[in-house]
């Protein structure tokens, strides 16, 4: 079967210390946003330009900005998305701050990437790799797609490369990752990052 993991579109940004700096966030909620203009644009032309592959089914992380990027392909495919909670990001927290804004601020950008390196994944990793092995199983011979994070596409490629380093590339925003999985348990890279479908327009594109 073929596997297609796709990262969803650019997200909203959620700061309250910074939108509210009188109020302190409330640690008990977590950030869920949905995505921006470009964001969904993002999602459209991903769409599209998967509209005539014969994608069986469709799954989707439980979070808003996956499930809003997966509703274009829902559309045009004529399915309807199944929710996959182990296909759920790992940076769960009352903040979310996309990459290319903590970029824009190095001392915030080196503590993210401070943060990231001293993560343990094992747990993540094992998630995520029950969770895609489960949609295998229940698709053989079938060409499905997988809408959620950058973290689960670096934990499921790094699986499958031997890479013992979690986190090792970015990413782009409704890029299609394909993986095989053959019957008999070997599972294969076909492709990382295939963003063309946002070569039409330039600002859909991370900076």
């Amino acid at each position: 079967m073929e596997l297609l993991i796709i990262r969803h579109g650019r997200p909203e940004r959620v700061d309250p210390a910074a939108d509210s700096p009188a109020q302190p966030p409330d640690p008990g909620v977590e950030a869920d946003p949905g995505l921006t203009a470009v964001g969904v644009a993002q999602s459209e032309a991903m769409a599209q330009w998967l509209r005539d592959e014969d994608i069986d089914a469709v799954y989707t992380s439980p979070l808003r900005r996956a499930v809003e990027t997966a509703a274009p392909l829902e559309r045009v495919l004529g399915l309807e998305a199944r929710v996959e909670p182990g296909v759920v990001e790992f940076d769960a927290g009352n903040a979310y701050i996309p990459m290319e804004d903590l970029k824009q601020d190095k001392a915030q950008w080196h503590r993210a990437m401070a943060e990231f390196e001293e993560r343990d994944y094992r747990e993540f990793r094992q998630t995520v790799r029950t969770a895609i092995e489960g949609i295998i199983a229940a698709h053989r011979g079938h060409r499905v797609a997988v809408v959620c994070h950058a973290g689960v596409i670096n934990a499921w490629a790094a699986e499958i490369l031997g890479i013992e380093r979690t986190i090792f590339f970015g990413p782009e925003y409704t890029s299609i990752n394909r993986f095989r999985a053959s019957s008999d348990g070997v599972h294969s890279l076909i492709a990382l990052n295939e963003s063309a479908h946002l070569r039409a327009d330039r600002l859909h594109r991370m900076p």
